[in-house]
């Protein structure tokens, strides 16, 4: 028996390691497609087809953004501390202390109040409407410097949103999976209508762009590849998290009052086990 735990205790560490390797490469392909964003030769196609524009918006406000919560690189950039969760609200100072994330993570566990993640939500669904409005996008074909502007709003925004919806740890999502699913499809329909607006459009709804006939993509080309690339990209990410948190609460989550039943059924055995044993010789 001694010999089994220490050969379970020996087999953790492996595991773990595996488990913070696997997350540690979702957060350096984030860095790499984020890079990628920004400089050549994708960022020169940006500026000239609208579809491309289009990726490189949904790369920065979706892929990059749940990348980097799924990889929970904060141990990693050493603003987490390797402590297991039972350990984390009772730890005191020195070299074990309660780092920046830590201390997030236990906030948000005092603090679970739907509001707050609504909050996120709505910063979410500003930012990847102000960077889609036609004002916002011919400044970006126009000055190109803005397009780090643009990546740093969105990674923010994004990486605000995902907290809410997904793992990290040691940080995790405050609403119930039912409130996850309605977040993650409010979020997702938003960023599809606004890519619904631009495949409808009968004329150029970004005018800093030019579309010759005979030359290169049409107008209505280029118009329903930025459509069909933000639907995919969007759907992509959100679906998977949407079906998932329905499947698991539709498999675990018991019915509020088959769950009230319960417990006072076991508060009445509980306390008619108290009085047998008060009035026992």
């Amino acid at each position: 028996m001694i010999q089994g735990a220490a050969s379970h205790r020996s087999l953790e560490p492996q595991g773990s390691r595996t488990y913070e390797l696997d997350r540690a490469l979702l957060f350096v392909g984030a860095v790499i497609l984020f890079i990628a964003c920004l400089v050549p030769p994708f960022s020169s196609y940006a500026r000239r087809y609208e579809f491309v524009e289009a990726l490189q918006f949904a790369i920065l406000a979706v892929v990059v953004p749940v990348l980097v919560v799924s990889g929970s690189p904060w141990r990693l950039l050493r603003i987490a501390a390797h402590l297991p969760p039972e350990d984390r609200d009772n730890a005191g100072s020195g070299a074990n202390s309660l780092r920046l994330v830590d201390e997030l993570a236990a906030h948000r566990r005092r603090h679970p109040e739907a509001l707050r993640s609504v909050l996120f939500a709505s910063l979410f669904l500003a930012g990847v409407t102000l960077w889609r409005i036609p004002l916002t996008v011919d400044a970006l074909v126009r000055h190109p410097w803005l397009v780090g502007v643009e990546a740093v709003t969105l990674l923010m925004v994004g990486v605000g949103l995902w907290l809410e919806l997904i793992e990290s740890p040691p940080l995790s999502p405050r609403l119930s999976r039912p409130n996850r699913v309605a977040l993650a499809a409010v979020s997702m329909w938003t960023i599809w209508v606004l890519a619904y607006l631009v495949g409808l459009s009968h004329g150029a709804w970004y005018h800093a762009y030019s579309h010759h006939p005979g030359r290169g993509l049409s107008l209505s080309a280029d118009q329903q590849l930025t459509t069909g690339m933000m639907w995919f990209v969007c759907g992509c990410a959100f679906i998977p998290v949407i079906f998932w948190n329905l499947i698991r609460w539709l498999q675990s989550e018991e019915d509020p009052d088959v769950e009230l039943h319960r417990l006072v059924r076991q508060d009445r055995t509980r306390g008619r086990s108290l009085d047998s044993g008060q009035t026992s010789p």
